[in-house]
């Protein structure tokens, strides 16, 4: 956040979510890494997407970890769905479920999306069983 700024109560909440979601180490390599140019759009993705959609009661974060990397998946973002997938480990969603997601990326938005998150999938669950991948 803009040091003369004050942080609104959305970006402290997105902050928090995003934090339990991709990792303390994650988000603060994000915040390091920020600059004048981006830090706009690291303050707009923090309130809007972590603190106004995954926030939301409705949903468990396991429940928004699947669509989130079903959407990702057949929208082709490889970055983000190995940047999910690793935060499975911090949702609850279950190699199984992400199996499930795929298959219904593969029947609703194509079979080479699905393959492409499959294969992303497998190498991050390679990483983390390693022990490669520790922080998110």
């Amino acid at each position: 956040m803009n040091a003369s700024a004050p942080a609104s109560t959305r970006y402290r909440q997105g902050l928090a979510v995003r934090r339990s979601v991709l990792g303390d180490a994650h988000v603060d390599r994000a915040e390091t890494a920020s600059t004048d140019f981006d830090r706009p759009f690291q303050e707009l993705i923090t309130e809007a997407a972590w603190g106004t959609v995954w926030a939301r009661p409705t949903w468990s974060k396991r429940e928004r970890s699947m669509v989130t990397l079903a959407l990702l998946a057949a929208l082709g973002h490889d970055e983000e769905v190995a940047m999910h997938v690793r935060a499975t480990a911090n949702t609850g969603a279950s190699r199984e479920d992400i199996c499930e997601t795929f298959l219904h990326v593969a029947i609703y938005a194509g079979v080479p999306a699905a393959n492409r998150a499959i294969k992303i999938a497998k190498q991050v669950f390679a990483e983390m069983d390693a022990g490669k991948s520790d922080e998110h």
